[in-house]
Parts: structure tokens; sequence; C-alpha cells
């Protein structure tokens, strides 16, 4: 048998059933279509979650204070020290420690039987830079300021968990907070914490009522960086919070930004992978179900064309370059539509869309491989038969 007539039998076969060759074609394209959205999508979302990671994580670095020192390592006023370095973008101090973790806090004097007495709160004082370094919004009020500090006002801002359990919903009528029996006035309420997120449910305090909960100094230094100072802040950040004591400091800075991007888009894109995989097995399981059908359905002509001289490998290299077609053109299709869904996503997420080349090339070389496999067992069936039993 010739070549030419081998493709001339094989697409004879294939289009003399069209319904069931597209169906069968369908789930080829389903699979080579998953696979091709998948790992574009997460080539792109990879994209995008290693840009806000170095955005957030990687200029983020942060100092802890002992607190077991009589003289102070590091005192209110040392941010402004720490401001002035080259790459510093925003630097707060906090100070909260055992005697401040676990507070009793009520939002009024009234003693209400249908509303909880008080909560247990955590307080944390801070300079008034705490909205801009833990990027966090005012959700309503306003935050402290030098002022307040100055002046020793007795204010505070609470966290959006902290406001919720207090039942504190609206600042028009200056509500106000007990804390050990003493009165502060809720200016604000602070939400959507990138960073700290646990302030979410404490009550903050300027640095002029540190005394009042047992507090004295910071205990921590949060700074901001620019993108890529973070290491050279994370070495001079101790000498300049305190000279000739930085040692006793301990810095926290990010990791290498390079290895975690690395490894955060090596972890998504092998999650995806394992999920088109999965579709394109899907795909070839569709492929061969169909393809053992058809088989069994042509058995007379099989005995037929075996009568006439047609050799086992002819009868199996029949239906394995049927199902080769079916998954050729459904890897074609599949990769085409592929393709548009990672455009189309990126659109509408206003993001840049990631496209390897050569995946969108590969797929329908893959596609007739999957047709290829799944109808191997098919035509080694058909091979096998022998010309009497099916003409019989």
């Amino acid at each position: 048998m010739k070549i030419r007539d081998l493709w001339d039998e094989s697409l004879a076969g294939t289009m003399a059933r069209p319904v069931r060759s597209a169906l069968t074609t369908l789930g080829t394209v389903l699979g080579i279509g998953t696979l091709v959205i998948t790992l574009g999508i997460a080539a792109t979302a990879g994209n995008q979650i290693v840009g806000r990671f170095d955005e957030l994580t990687a200029t983020s670095v942060s100092v802890d204070v002992p607190l077991d020192n009589a003289d102070p390592l590091v005192g209110w006023g040392a941010l402004t020290r720490v401001t002035r370095l080259r790459g510093v973008t925003s630097a707060v101090a906090l100070a909260q420690g055992s005697l401040s973790a676990n507070l009793q806090v009520r939002s009024n004097a009234l003693n209400d039987p249908t509303q909880v007495a008080a909560q247990t709160l955590s307080v944390v004082v801070a300079s008034p830079e705490v909205p801009e370094v833990t990027r966090g919004t005012l959700l309503k009020g306003r935050f402290f300021d030098a002022g307040h500090v100055r002046r020793r006002d007795r204010v505070v801002v609470l966290g959006e968990e902290a406001a919720r359990m207090l039942g504190i919903s609206r600042l028009e009528d200056a509500p106000a907070v007990y804390i050990a029996g003493r009165f502060y006035t809720v200016i604000g309420v602070l939400g959507a914490l990138h960073r700290e997120p646990a302030l979410a449910t404490a009550v903050i305090a300027p640095s002029s009522l540190a005394r009042e909960f047992g507090l004295r100094d910071p205990t921590r230094v949060l700074i901001n960086t620019s993108l890529g100072a973070a290491d050279l802040i994370a070495g001079q950040a101790p000498q300049a919070l305190s000279p000739g004591r930085g040692d006793q400091l301990t810095v926290t800075s990010p990791p290498s930004p390079k290895r975690a991007s690395q490894g955060a888009q090596s972890d998504v894109n092998s999650l995806f992978l394992i999920l088109g995989l999965v579709s394109l097995v899907v795909g070839a399981v569709g492929i061969a179900n169909v393809t053992l059908v058809t088989v069994m359905e042509r058995v007379p002509e099989i005995g037929l064309r075996r009568s006439l001289g047609a050799a086992r490998r002819h009868i199996a290299a029949q239906f394995l370059l049927e199902s080769s077609m079916i998954g050729l053109a459904g890897g074609v299709v599949g990769a085409s539509i592929g393709t548009l869904g990672v455009v189309g996503v990126s659109a509408v997420k206003q993001w840049t869309p990631v496209l390897d080349v050569r995946l969108a090339v590969a797929a329908p070389v893959v596609g007739a491989l999957v047709g290829l496999l799944a109808g191997l067992y098919p035509a080694l069936r058909a091979a096998r038969m022998e010309p009497v039993d099916a003409l019989r």
C-alpha cells in the first residue's frame, strides 16, 4: 500500500462519519485548549504576583529592639535619623509588651446586659506614620499626628476588627473607649492593612501615652524602602537607630527577590501544568473510547479489506493515522482557542499577556501524539481480527 493510498483511506474513514469525528476532535480541543490557557494564564498571573511581591515584601525591613535594657537602645526620636537614609521611604516605631497585650477595653461606661461588657484587646503605642508604613486605609476619621503627641491628647485609633468587636461604627459623636478604667477618645478607624495585619484587632495609641500602658520605648521599627534598597537599609538602620549599639538590635530583611520570585513562578507554573495534563488525559481517553467504538462498527470493512490482501500493519496504520489526524486537528484548534483565551483574560484584567511561542507551535504536535497513543489499543485490536471472523 502506498502512502498516498493510506492517506486517502484514512481521510475517507475520518470524513465518512463527520459528526462523530467532530465530537472526537472536541475532546482534544478541550484538552489542548485547557493546557494552553492554564499555562498562559499561569505565566501571566505569575508575572503579576512577582511584581507585587517585589513592590511590597522586598521593600520591608523590620528592626526588633530588646526589652530587657535599663538604658533604652532606641528612642522615639530615632526615626528622624532613619528617614534621612537614602532609600528609606517611610518608617514607624511601635511599642508593645506583655502589660499591653491583653487589656480590657470597653466602648462606654454603661452596663448593658445585652452587650458584651468588654473585649480583651492589645494596645500598641506608635508614632504617627502608621497608615503610610502599613499601607493602611483610614475607613473613618483621622489618624493622630505630631500635635496630638506634643499635647499628650488622650486619643486612640482602632483597628477595623477592634472597632467591630466594640460596636463602634460612627465617629460623629466622638465615641470613647475605656482602657483599664481610663477614658480615651476614638478619632479614627484603620483598615486594609497590607503590612502588620495584627493591628486590625488592636487599639493604637500615640507614643506620648506609652507609660499609661506600661510601655516606655519602641520595641519595633518598621521601615519601607525603595525597590532594591532593602539589603542596604538593613545594614544601616541599626546604627542609625542606636549609634554604637546597633549590633544589639535584630534586623529582619526580605529574602532575595530574584530567588523568591523564581520560586513563586515555578510553583504556579507547576500547578497549572498538572491541571493541563489532567485535561489532556481526559481528551485522550475520549479519543480512545470513540476510536474503539469505530473499530467495532467497522468490523465488516476490516474483514473485507483483510480478505482482499490488506496486512495487519495496514489496518493498524489506518486507525493510528485516523486517530492522529483527529488529535492534530484538535491541537491546532485548541492552541488557537487557548491563545485567544489568554489574550482575552489579560485584556479584561488589564494584564500584559505572557505567551510562550514554543507552546503554541508544539500544541498541534502534542495533539497528534495524544491521538496516536489514544488510538494504539483500538488499532491493535482491529489488526488482530481474522478475516473469516470479521466477515461472519
